[in-house]
């Protein structure tokens, strides 16, 4: 990436960026660094990480140079390029190798497939640490590798949908990315997360933030058009639509690349590859949770449903008796 700017350091950076001030018009236009990174979010289980590997591999089959690094703690990015082989993470071979007293090199966490290029950062062991620190002392590894001196086309973040933790959230937080793809199916709870990204960027956009949603790309898509009726409120183009399909689920379960033109799914990755490209970074309008949930009204009437509010005596049940009090009453004067 040698038009990436010559940066002094993860501290330094962002210490300069908070100096910054921030600038609430910021024009929407396509990005113009020659290397695009794009940050992928999506619901556990949404296919994310499915859809990742097979783009990253379209790009690579169509002459792009590609970069994908697997930002969620459960290291399985890049399974599916390996043929369902896990590779080091960043952060375990980091520790090894200080305990060593080595210094990690990129052919320890760096591997090839398929013309792509990808690592895994990793996160701590279950109940050992959090996840979102993790992320950030993965990154601070990359930039000690030389993260902005690669060249690349594209370089493509798989993070999890849970922007709420700061890790998760730094591409968004921090301009790391020029844009933003959010994966989501037709049911609530992967657009619940869909709908929380596009809060994100609308957050720091009003800081002054520059990363934009460039789109969605509904996986396993049934044809019920929740999703599609989302990216319409939302104001966020279509990318793809992945159908529900019961070969390319078996496909993907058996960790065999589709994105390629070797198979009938070919045509399909290839055209979410130039959509990928092309899409600029828009400013989403998230929904609000009501206007979330009504894209799952049916034709039934709406039921309505009061809030009652609970009293002491309800929580305290069988204890709720009065008990005796030694406070004193005085009568009034």
């Amino acid at each position: 990436m040698t038009d990436a700017p010559n940066l002094k350091g993860f501290d330094a950076r962002l210490r300069e960026e908070a100096a910054e001030e921030p600038t609430l018009e910021i024009p929407e236009q396509p990005p113009t660094k020659k290397t695009q990174i794009i940050a992928i979010y999506g619901k556990g289980g949404s296919g994310k990480s499915f859809t990742l590997a097979n783009l990253s591999h379209m790009m690579a089959e169509m002459g792009k140079r590609v970069l994908l690094i697997g930002c969620d703690p459960k290291s399985d990015t890049t399974s599916l390029l390996f043929g369902g082989k896990n590779c080091p993470t960043i952060i375990e071979t980091a520790t090894k190798k200080k305990l060593a007293g080595e210094e990690v090199k990129v052919g320890d966490v760096c591997f090839k497939s398929g013309g792509v290029f990808a690592m895994e950062l990793g996160g701590p062991e279950v109940g050992r640490g959090c996840g979102g620190r993790g992320i950030i002392h993965g990154f601070e590894l990359l930039e000690k590798l030389g993260f902005h001196d690669w060249d690349f086309d594209f370089v493509l973040l798989d993070f999890l949908g849970d922007v709420v933790c700061g890790g998760f959230g730094l591409p968004i937080a921090r301009d790391m990315a020029q844009k933003v793809i959010v994966i989501g199916s037709n049911d609530l709870q992967s657009l619940y997360v869909a709908n929380n990204v596009c809060n994100a960027v609308e957050y720091f956009r009003k800081l002054g933030g520059n990363v934009g949603v460039a789109g969605i790309v509904i996986n396993k898509d049934d044809g019920t058009g929740e999703a599609q009726a989302f990216a319409r409120e939302v104001g966020i183009p279509i990318l793809a639509a992945i159908p529900a399909d019961e070969e390319l689920r078996r496909k993907s379960a058996a960790y065999q690349i589709v994105g390629t033109h070797a198979t009938p799914w070919g045509k399909l990755f290839e055209e979410l590859a130039g959509n990928v490209a092309d899409a600029p970074p828009l400013r989403p309008r998230p929904l609000s949770p009501d206007a979330l949930l009504g894209l799952f009204e049916t034709d039934e009437e709406t039921r309505v449903v009061e809030l009652v509010p609970a009293t002491d005596e309800d929580l305290r049940g069988s204890n709720a008796a009065p008990k005796k009090s030694l406070e004193v009453i005085y009568d009034d004067v």
